[in-house]
């Protein structure tokens, strides 16, 4: 006998010491099927052509139900949360033991899947070259198994502090410190030779100028390390790698930094190129196209300061240099190189961590300041060549297709409306590029928010991004981030009403009220209210 019934599970008395098994699915969208065990009882013989018709009847039900539990499942949005920045202590411990394992109750039971941390090279590789500590990472590790969560893990080769949002400081590591010391062209360097020790400049990134290893290698060895480490969890615990390739653990030039209040919303932000590493790609660039004067003194000597407006400056006023022969040369060669070396970063660790089952990322800045001008100067600083003209996100979103990455965006929660008009801001539009960009290229895309946000209003736009249907929907949301002000009440609730409906896609969907649709509980023989067996179909 089949009966096919549509309840909730209440009925299951976990007491009873006949249940033989009960696996639980962890789609949310499951199939749990009640099978039948040995029994006494004796049904009474159907007619052939009444059993031909309840099969049939059973075998659309559970296509039905197969087919929509599928379908629920493409509109999912996995929700994970940001850990602090110092979640491992400068001493290479887990910082706070208690209270994280608390924490991680909490976010287990508001059906978070997994949270984010950052494995810091400053305090993983502290002790000096290929000397690595990941006890305090491990630690963690294990306590995410013991509560069912997952890992997102960032390979952090920048500093913590000076940015917005760092809570604490965690430099370089003091063997690197101490090479820069001795090499300062080692960092990015701005017009006026103001030195930013945030990342190791790209333009020494096949130099072997970090005690006979280039930056290249030493990212690499530093990622190997981790997965021979972790090898026992990437892919069960450790579900994806996100690769950083500049400050913030963003795939961008530092041209916009906050220490010592060099930058402020809303500047233009300055190119990055004077470094001697830089200064000679530079040059050598325009000598191979006949223009050596374009590259004999660095950058363009019209593009401002720091926190200029775009139409105070030369370069990017609208009828600027930018769109000019020498503009677009200048631009290509810039934005150029940071896509190499984002290509150089991402091909070594896809040799690294393929075939480990976790999933690798990289995160681009959502600069939304200065987007609705011709120039999109803020974006241009970056290394983002993005203008009214170009789309500066196609070949980003096309590196990261070709290995496979993940296109990780921040300023998912943010409003054009609530931003000041003279900044002239979109992050609403910039969204709507990089989501189209990403679909285009084959690419997926997965979003963060930009700043903290805790009220109803980030969360809803976050929403209507993720289910928007133009451009490349979301495959994962992080958000920033878990600290006391998370645990408050109303930011608590806001948030546990945001991961479940995330996990329904982002909308409301109910079940139906009858099975004629089909159901997603098949429960099959019962007597006297004992489940004989529960199992997963």
């Amino acid at each position: 006998m089949t009966l096919t019934l549509r309840s909730s599970t209440s009925f299951i008395n976990p007491k009873d010491n006949k249940i033989i098994k009960a696996h639980l699915h962890e789609d949310l969208y499951g199939v749990i099927s009640f099978k039948q065990a040995k029994s006494s009882t004796r049904l009474r013989k159907r007619s052939s052509l009444q059993e031909i018709k309840m099969e049939r009847s059973y075998k659309l039900e559970k296509l039905h139900s197969l087919s929509m539990n599928h379908h629920m499942n493409d509109l999912r949005v996995p929700v994970f949360v940001m850990l602090p920045l110092d979640t491992v202590t400068l001493g290479g411990n887990l910082n706070k033991p208690r209270a994280m394992n608390a924490s991680l109750m909490a976010l287990k039971s508001a059906g978070v899947e997994g949270v984010m941390v950052d494995a810091w090279w400053g305090l993983v590789e502290k002790d000096g070259p290929m000397k690595y500590n990941w006890e305090g990472y491990a630690e963690l590790v294990q306590m995410l198994q013991k509560h069912g969560l997952k890992l997102q893990v960032v390979m952090s080769f920048h500093q913590c502090g000076g940015n917005v949002g760092d809570s604490c400081s965690i430099p370089l590591p003091p063997w690197v410190l101490e090479e820069i010391s001795k090499n300062p062209d080692l960092v990015y360097t701005d017009r006026s030779g103001r030195r930013n020790p945030e990342y190791i400049s790209l333009g020494c990134d096949s130099l072997p100028v970090l005690r006979g290893r280039t930056p290249i290698q030493v990212y690499a060895d530093y990622m190997r390390s981790f997965r021979d480490r972790f090898r026992d969890y990437l892919g069960e615990v450790i579900m994806e790698v996100q690769v950083g390739a500049g400050p913030c653990g963003e795939l961008r030039y530092p041209s916009y930094p906050q220490s010592n209040g060099t930058w402020r919303f809303p500047g233009i932000g300055e190119f990055q190129c004077y470094d001697k590493y830089m200064r000679a790609s530079l040059e050598a660039a325009a000598e191979s196209i006949g223009k050596r004067d374009w590259g004999s003194n660095g950058g363009p000597h019209d593009s401002g300061q720091y926190n200029q407006f775009p139409e105070d400056t030369g370069f990017f006023k609208k009828e600027g240099t930018w769109n000019t022969e020498y503009g677009k040369f200048f631009l290509e060669w810039y934005s150029g190189k940071l896509l190499q070396h984002g290509d150089r970063i991402l091909a070594a660790s896809k040799g690294i961590f393929h075939g480990t089952g976790a999933k690798l990322s990289a995160k681009v800045a959502g600069i939304h300041w200065h987007y609705g001008t011709r120039s999109h100067a803020a974006e241009l600083t970056a290394g983002y060549y993005n203008t009214r003209h170009r789309n500066g996100y196609s070949p980003i979103a096309k590196m990261l297709a070709k290995h496979g990455v993940v296109f990780n965006f921040t300023c998912m929660e943010m409003k054009d409306g609530q931003q000041p008009g003279y900044a002239n801001c979109s992050p609403e539009g910039l969204v709507r590029q990089v989501k189209m960009a990403t679909r285009d290229a084959k690419a997926e895309l997965a979003g963060e928010n930009a700043l903290e946000r805790y009220d109803g209003g980030a969360y809803e736009q976050i929403l209507a991004t993720s289910r928007s249907e133009s451009g490349n929907g979301l495959t994962a949301f992080t958000y920033l981030r878990m600290n006391k002000n998370l645990f408050e009440p109303n930011n608590w609730r806001n948030l546990v009403e945001f991961v479940k409906t995330m996990s329904e896609g982002g909308r409301n969907r109910k079940l139906p009220e009858s099975d004629c649709s089909g159901s997603d509980l098949h429960v099959g023989f019962i007597k006297e209210k004992k489940i004989k067996e529960v199992a997963v179909v």
